[in-house]
């Protein structure tokens, strides 16, 4: 097909999933030289992950299309997932028509 159409390939859209591990970030003071009047700064560190969400993203050939956010403990089953393909085609459907 793609040698025939040259266009095939912008047609073609592609997802994956990944998970995101959420962090709560702190702020600590840091020890430094510097006049009294000086305002302190503050770095920010992470800490241990607070949780996870799964990350289904759709994507064509130049940019995102469709992303959501599964969140940790629900099961990505075919029910789930048929919900997340409709989402995708509504999203799709202004952008090809």
């Amino acid at each position: 097909m793609a040698d025939e159409d040259d266009s095939f390939l912008k047609k073609v859209v592609t997802g994956d999933e990944t998970w995101c591990f959420l962090y709560d970030p702190q702020t600590s003071q840091s020890s430094e030289w510097k006049a009294k009047t000086s305002p302190r700064k503050e770095k920010f560190r992470l800490d241990k992950s607070r949780g996870k969400v799964m990350l289904e993203v759709f994507s064509d050939y130049k940019s995102v299309i469709h992303y959501e956010f599964i969140p940790e403990g629900q099961t990505v089953n075919k029910k789930l997932y048929l919900e997340i393909l409709k989402r995708l085609r509504d999203a799709i459907r202004p952008k090809r028509s």
